[in-house]
């Protein structure tokens, strides 16, 4: 949505926000549907009327939450950063809040310009269900050895076509590569946390690869095999797509807030 005046003096905040996706179908507008992107905007019109380009730095997909998601905000309004973020505030609903607002360079753009993002994906690892994690956290019953986990997850790591892992769609095109900058498989108590930084992420790559862990977890894919099914580039050898609501967007990198510099293709 194009709300940019033809002429005036134009500025650039980004936004730093924390959502549970739990009520949301994600963060892009859709028909029919209530999404972040859509409550944001709405709560911002109510402040600064219909001044404003908003540009999110991903994608995220219904029932996914977010620690840390990060927005670009063009708009000729005078309002001062603090006072933006208080009124945001005020107006947005409980599940979503503001945590920072300031200016930024007149190219510096929340997508383009991120150069790492790192997601988690949590999971309550107990044969009782938590009830104050459901729509947080995936309940895995079964056991978890986080260490054959951890160990076989290392594969992810480096510069790969992950084809494999991920759910093609019309917005998957071009280059599958990307770098995965680390990948880790943690316990704390019942709760098991899996934590992946990339240069970017194709769609549904992070849940696909939750998904085939819990496969070699329950031994219907190799500890050693996640190299063989990055090679073959096929869908069809990875495992399922875990559930979304175990998934956040964690941390969104920038090489500097005010920087130029555009980063690589962060597709989610």
């Amino acid at each position: 949505m194009q709300h940019i005046p033809a002429c005036g003096s134009l500025r650039n905040l980004l936004l730093t926000i924390s959502y549970d996706g739990k009520e949301f179908h994600g963060w892009q507008i859709q028909q029919n549907a209530m999404t972040v992107q859509e409550a944001f905007q709405t709560a911002l019109s109510k402040i600064i009327g219909d001044d404003f380009d908003v540009k999110g730095c991903s994608r995220t997909d219904s029932g996914v939450h977010a620690n840390m998601y990060c927005i670009s905000l063009k708009t000729e309004h005078p309002i001062k950063p603090e006072r933006l973020k208080a009124a945001l505030n005020r107006w947005l609903p409980l599940s979503i809040a503001v945590l920072d607002c300031k200016e930024v360079a007149p190219d510096f753009h929340a997508r383009y310009s991120c150069t790492s993002k790192e997601y988690i994906y949590k999971i309550w690892n107990s044969e009782v269900r938590n009830p104050f994690l459901d729509g947080y956290a995936l309940h895995y019953r079964y056991k978890i050895d986080e260490n054959l986990l951890d160990k076989a997850a290392q594969a992810y790591v480096g510069r790969h076509d992950f084809t494999s892992f991920c759910t093609l769609d019309n917005r998957e095109k071009g280059d599958m590569t990307r770098n995965v900058k680390a990948f880790s498989v943690t316990r704390e108590g019942d709760l098991v946390t899996m934590k992946v930084e990339a240069d970017g992420f194709l769609y549904n790559m992070v849940r696909i690869m939750v998904g085939t862990l819990l496969r070699i977890q329950q031994g219907k894919i190799a500890p050693d095999e996640i190299p063989s099914i990055i090679e073959k580039k096929n869908r069809k050898y990875s495992g399922p797509t875990a559930q979304a609501c175990g998934l956040y967007l964690n941390r969104v990198n920038y090489e500097n807030d005010n920087s130029s510099q555009k980063g690589v293709n962060t597709d989610v």
